[in-house]
C-alpha cells in the first residue's frame, strides 16, 4: 500500500537547508561536453518537519538553490515523541535498493548515525535514536529510504484509536517501573497489628524484640 504524502505550507515554518552531495554531471553532444552540477538538499526546521529535494544546474550555488525550492515542496510531518525525542516504535524503510532501519533510543544516547541519514534526522528534530543503513550506500537511495521511514511511524495515540482500544493497552507499561512502584506501594503500606491474646487464656503477651 502506497504511503499517503500530505503536502505541508513550506512558509509556515523556519526551515535550515543542508546539502548532503554535490555531483558533478558531464553530457557528450555532438560539439563537446555540457558539464553540470546536481545537488541533494535536505531542509527541515528541528521540530518534526523535513524535507528533501534535488537541483540542476551549470553552477553549484544555483543547483542548491533549486534543490532547497524542490525540498520546501515535499515537507512531511515526522511524529516525535515529548520524552526523550525519540521516534515512537522501530521502523525500516526502503527505496530502490536502499533500507534504513531506525530503532527509538533512550535519553542521552544521541543521534548514532552517518552521512545521510544524519542529515535528515538532525533536519527533523531527533535527538536520540539508533539507525542502520542495510542496503544502498547511495546519498540519494538513503535519503528516500530514511523519509519513506519517517513516513511509517504512527502515533499510539493514533493506533489506539484506530483499534477502538486504551492507550495502556498499546504502550506496555516498563516493567522495571512497574517493579518499583509495587515496592514503593509494598514500603509505604502501614504494617498489620499485631493479634491480641484473648481474654482468660493465661498466656503472657510476646516481648517486644530488643534493638
Amino acid at each position: 500500500m502506497p504511503t499517503v504524502i500530505k503536502k505541508l505550507d513550506a512558509n509556515s515554518y523556519q526551515l535550515k537547508d543542508q546539502v548532503v552531495g554535490i555531483n558533478r554531471v558531464t553530457k557528450v553532444v555532438k560539439g563537446g561536453k555540457n558539464l553540470s552540477f546536481s545537488a541533494l538538499v535536505v531542509v527541515g526546521d528541528s521540530a518534526g518537519h523535513v524535507g528533501y529535494g534535488m537541483g540542476k544546474a551549470r553552477e553549484v550555488s544555483s543547483a542548491i538553490k533549486k534543490g532547497v525550492e524542490a525540498a520546501k515542496k515535499n515537507i512531511v510531518r515526522v511524529p516525535i515523541t515529548d520524552k526523550g525525542s525519540t521516534i515512537p516504535h522501530t521502523v525500516t524503510g526502503r527505496y530502490g535498493s536502499g533500507a534504513v532501519l531506525l530503532k527509538p533510543a533512550s535519553e542521552g544516547t544521541g543521534v548514532i548515525a552517518g552521512g545521510a541519514v544524519r542529515a535528515v534526522i538532525t533536519a527533523a528534530g531527533i535527538q536520540n535514536i539508533l539507525t542502520k543503513s542495510l542496503g544502498s550506500t547511495t546519498a540519494h537511495n538513503v535519503v528516500k529510504a530514511t523519509v519513506d521511514a519517517l513516513l511509517r511511524l504512527k502515533r499510539p495515540e493514533r493506533v489506539a484509536r484506530l483499534r477502538g482500544k486504551e492507550l495502556a493497552d498499546i504502550v506496555p507499561v516498563d516493567e522495571k517501573r512497574k517493579r518499583a512502584e509495587s515496592t514503593a506501594v509494598a514500603v509505604a503500606a502501614p504494617a498489620a497489628p499485631a493479634a491480641e491474646p484473648e481474654a482468660g487464656s493465661g498466656e503472657a503477651p510476646a516481648p517486644a524484640p530488643q534493638v
